[in-house]
């Protein structure tokens, strides 16, 4: 009965030698002349002038995680759709509970502000917009500011307006 596992635990017993006689070679053969240049972080060939200005938000977190509870609950239907018959009422009481507490994970997300980025959330969250009069004297709310006028249209240079190519 063991028998049959055998090529795996070997499988898995070269692979830990193989890791750990990297680590190992690495330490003896690697050449150990530190300069400023090698011990300077590396980021795309651009030199770091200053610190990063500030750290990720919590919330930058939050709706990762949130997205893998929802890989989490993708993965987990699948095998359920497979086998629905034979799982009965349990199997869908069980697929309820999760769905229900992926649900209000998400509208606890929602509530606590983990989807408003950007500046205008930031301004609104400051207290600056509470009131409509205070709107039309924000710089991050304006009328004439449209799609059209801020998103600028790549690749249209010598078409016309339907579309037509100017020849």
């Amino acid at each position: 009965m063991l028998g049959q596992y055998l090529p795996l635990l070997g499988l898995f017993v070269l692979a830990a030698l193989f890791a750990a006689g990297s680590f190992v070679a690495s330490g003896l053969l690697a050449p150990r002349r530190p300069t400023v240049p090698k011990l300077d972080p590396y980021e795309c060939g651009i030199v770091p002038s200053r610190e990063t200005p500030e750290r990720f938000p919590v919330r930058f977190f939050l709706v990762a995680m949130i997205f893998i509870v929802f890989d989490v609950e993708i993965i987990l239907f699948y095998p359920y759709a497979v086998a629905r018959g034979g799982l009965g009422l349990f199997g869908l009481v069980a697929l309820l509970v999760f769905t229900f507490a992926v649900f209000e994970s998400f509208v606890y997300l929602i509530g606590a502000g983990a989807l408003e980025w950007g500046p205008a959330s930031q301004h609104q969250r400051s207290g600056a917009g509470d009131s409509a009069a205070a709107d039309h004297d924000d710089p991050m709310v304006s009328a004439t500011r449209t799609a059209r006028s801020t998103v600028r249209r790549v690749g249209l240079e010598g078409r016309l307006a339907g579309g037509q190519e100017v020849a």
